[in-house]
């Protein structure tokens, strides 16, 4: 909406308190002195202070006139002129010569000739100009009015003849250019008790060249948060769809509750109505949205298990809230309900419930979260829907719920730190998920991906059917020592406790597999973890120079524990996630969640060199490996889901593993981290990011990363994984930008050779080689923008991440262009094209 305010009023209220000037006995000094006049206003509390360097009164013509840098101050205002004149036989007020107003907000109005009757409820202004600076969404924006004559009426109502408005600041070489764009009208009317700015035969110019005409609408002045109107309108075309385009109606109900409902027509699907209501409280704000659609043509969309096509009304409901008990604690939610997976993607619908693009899933949650001094406290349940056709929803799992509390104290006496962590956990899901080990795979339904042997040999549980339930208590010390010769002593010791009660399902298929993997009675288990350790760190500094230092630090740690138990008889639903590297190579266990437990006595060796100088030089490098002294080693023997072997851990001696970064200055950083084989090693893991600003030489910044890790087979990835990711802004000049992104899958074309291969053992004749460069680009990403004060524009070009498919490997990508348009204060306009017969789209039909 277009928002803007005029302060004709306040002219007009202080050229009517001049002519208070005239019943006070005349004062006059010379040219040279200040002359002030004070007169009071109707209430009797407000006065006017008037500063100029003459006062005349003409008693033949009746008239008073102040000259001479007039300024008048009221209530906050401020009017300035080279003369204001008052004639008593008319009551009008006149204010010539670099005539100036500024209110208390900052608005400031200027003019000609300010012509105005002593009521100030009528009056003419020529030449008028207006300047205001306003706030929105956080930014301060400034606003410019100009017209060649406005009139204003009854107190009431500003017309501007032949106005003009815009929000872009005039050329500083050429301020008589026209500005990058602006509203022309033959007249603006400025209602001040309805807050409305009404435009009369108006067109958009962009640089002196109208582009858009519009014989009448409005919009509130910038003194409006918010108000009743139509918003700017949004467009869709795509061959599922259709043409079509909305214009959603805000609807300003009252200051803290509104609605905003938004039909979209279109031409092949009919009418889409989406609805949102928001109300703000004392202590916190929720919202409501809701959107469906009877479609006419089910036919674009796939029929069901694959699409919606058989489903002529679909839709969604969800709601955010947010809401403070007090300082420390709050509670909120955000839930989602859809008719089908499908529904979001195929409408573009926006969500807030969905996790990222490249995971197609709508999260709900509600929740219950507080914070002290040095403590933690979040409770909450989740809810899980999969919006991909591969994803099977019985497969997903309902937590209800997850509970953290953490606390720290520093113990009186022994000092350090002692720190308590609780951990609850309760989930249930209604099928068990598996996951083949081989490239052999089965199929429930012909659709949801599973293994085709179920055996722990080449069979993984993600999840198991049923439910399950656990408590944990981590209770941890520490303190750090340092002797006289600077070496430092960190004794440790933490006791964990989990108790589990497992309600496995094994009824149906695939539920009937799973005890192939585990018993089959509910069943309640305890288990405990204490532990003792010491971390021993010798810092050598050295100076070099004045401006730096460097540090050579050799690190070791040993961990002394029990062995760890029901090692592949408990699920493992939060710590399936292991990636051993330079950041968990001190961690007390190397685990990523509570469902494991790390046992044993485990040894933790590491050398560390820095270097700090001037102007933020930073180097640092750590390389070190750990080592199995005694006990169970916990990531020899893996569990449901296979965790702990091919990890670089699951030997006496570790990988090695070892981290590099570099960064000369504050334009420029570089980071490698890496895991190379504890028998030859070969590398096993590498990743190396680079990140570069080129001001003030080059006005570009860019960013680089590589990744390679190496086939684990053990948990499904039976190839390496390889892949280039690289981003890239060149501001041209401070306005235009150019950006790009790209995302390279390297390890693609073996994936292409093992399909054929299946092909081939089935079919020799008709097994076809899908030929692909080594250099796959999965995602990409291009765009061109200009930004300033009053303007933003922007054109993306995306290619969306590939997708594997069951049936065909892979499904086809979404190309879209993505056009945007704002002009500040006035509105934006959108336009999102998807290129191509969106093929690709899940749940679309080929058109």
């Amino acid at each position: 909406m277009e928002r803007f305010t005029t302060t004709i009023a306040t002219s007009a209220v202080a050229m009517a308190l001049l002519c208070a000037v005239g019943s006070e006995p005349a004062l006059a000094q010379s040219l040279n002195d200040a002359i002030s006049a004070r007169a009071q206003s109707g209430s009797g509390q407000d006065r006017l202070l008037v500063d100029a360097n003459e006062i005349i009164y003409n008693n033949d013509n009746n008239t008073i006139a102040a000259s001479g840098d007039v300024q008048m101050n009221y209530q906050g205002r401020t009017l300035q002129a080279d003369r204001v004149t008052y004639d008593r036989n008319t009551g009008r007020v006149f204010a010539e010569g670099n005539a100036r107003l500024t209110d208390s907000s900052g608005a400031v109005v200027t003019g000609d000739r300010f012509e105005l009757t002593d009521d100030f409820k009528n009056g003419f202004i020529n030449s008028l100009r207006v300047v205001q600076t306003v706030e929105e969404n956080g930014r301060p924006v400034t606003t410019r009015f100009s017209a060649p004559r406005a009139e204003r009426s009854e107190g009431e109502t500003t017309v501007f003849e032949r106005g003009t408005y815009t929000a872009c600041e005039p050329c500083k070489d050429n301020p008589e250019r026209p500005p990058l764009w602006q509203v022309k009208a033959a007249r603006i009317i400025h209602n001040n008790s309805e807050q409305t700015i009404y435009y009369e035969d108006a067109s958009l110019e962009i640089l002196g060249l109208p582009v858009a005409y519009l014989p009448y609408f409005w919009t509130p002045d910038p003194t409006v948060k918010r108000k009743t109107g139509f918003l700017s309108p949004r467009y869709v075309y795509s061959s599922s769809l259709g043409v079509g385009a909305s214009i959603p109606f805000f609807w300003a109900i009252a200051p803290n509750y509104d609605l905003t409902i938004t039909p979209t027509i279109l031409s092949r699907q009919g009418v889409l109505g989406e609805v949102e209501w928001r109300h703000r409280l004392e202590n916190g704000a929720y919202n409501i949205r809701a959107a469906g659609i009877f479609q006419r043509d089910g036919d674009a969309f796939l029929s069901s298990p694959y699409g919606a096509g058989d489903r002529d009304a679909r839709g969604s409901l969800e709601s955010t809230g947010l809401f403070y008990i007090n300082e420390r604690w709050k509670w909120g939610w955000d839930v989602a309900l859809l008719s089908d997976k499908w529904f979001l993607q195929n409408y573009r619908i926006r969500s807030e419930s969905l996790s990222s693009l490249y995971v197609k899933e709508s999260i709900s949650t509600l929740y219950l979260q507080g914070q002290g001094d040095r403590s933690f406290f979040d409770v909450r349940g989740y809810y899980f829907q999969g919006l991909s056709t591969s994803d099977w929803q019985k497969q997903q799992p309902v937590v209800h719920p997850v509970l953290d509390y953490n606390k720290r104290i520093t113990p009186a006496g022994i000092g350090g730190e002692f720190a308590i962590d609780v951990n609850v956990t309760s989930l249930s899901r209604e099928a068990a998920q598996f996951q083949s080990l081989t490239s052999q795979k089965g199929y429930l339904f012909g659709q949801y991906e599973t293994c085709a042997v179920y055996d722990p040999e080449s069979c993984l549980v993600r999840g198991i059917s049923g439910s399950m339930s656990r408590a944990s208590i981590n209770l941890s010390w520490r303190r750090e020592f340092i002797d006289p010769i600077g070496q430092v002593w960190t004794p440790f010791t933490y006791f964990r406790a989990d108790s589990f009660w497992i309600a496995p399902d094994f009824n149906g298929y695939p539920n009937i597999e799973l005890s192939n993997f585990i018993g089959g009675d509910d069943d309640f288990l305890f288990r405990a973890m204490p532990a003792v350790g010491l971390e021993y760190r010798f810092p050598f500094v050295a100076d070099i120079g004045t401006s730096g230092t460097q540090i050579i630090e050799p690190i070791a740690q040993i961990v002394a524990r029990p062995n760890e138990t029901r090692i592949g008889h408990l699920p493992n639903e939060d710590a399936q996630s292991l990636v051993f590297e330079d950041s968990s190579l001190f961690e007390w266990d190397k685990f990523s969640g509570y469902d494991r437990a790390e046992g044993g006595v485990r040894a933790n060796l590491g050398l560390q060199y820095t270097v700090t100088g001037a102007e933020g030089f930073y180097a640092n490098l750590l390389f070190g490996q750990s080592f199995q002294v005694a006990g169970r080693n916990s990531f020899r023997q893996g569990d449901l889901a296979n965790v702990g072997p091919a990890s670089g851990l699951e030997s006496r001696a570790s990988d090695y593993v070892g981290r590099f970064q570099l960064k000369p200055n504050n334009n420029f950083s570089f980071v490698t981290r890496a895991r190379f084989d504890q028998e030859d090693f070969s590398l096993n893991r590498f990743e190396a990011g680079v990140t570069a600003n080129f001001d003030p030489y080059l006005p570009i910044s860019a960013s680089l990363t590589y990744a390679r890790y190496a086939a684990q087979p053990e948990i499904g990835f039976n190839h390496r994984r390889e892949g280039l990711q690289a981003s890239a802004r060149w501001n041209i000049t401070p306005n235009w930008y150019v950006s790009g992104s790209v995302l390279l899958d390297l390890d693609r074309y073996l994936l292409a050779r093992d399909l054929y291969a299946a092909q081939y053992a089935v079919d020799p004749v008709n097994a076809v080689y899908n030929r692909t460069d080594s250099a796959y680009v999965s995602s990409l990403g291009l765009g061109i923008g200009y930004i300033d004060e009053c303007t933003t524009f922007s054109v993306n070009y995306s290619v969306a991440p590939r997708d594997t498919a069951i049936t065909s490997g892979e499904s086809e990508r979404n190309h879209t262009v993505l056009l945007r348009l704002e002009l500040r204060t006035l509105g934006e306009v959108t336009l999102n094209q998807n290129l191509g017969d969106e093929a690709g789209q899940e749940g679309v039909a080929a058109q």
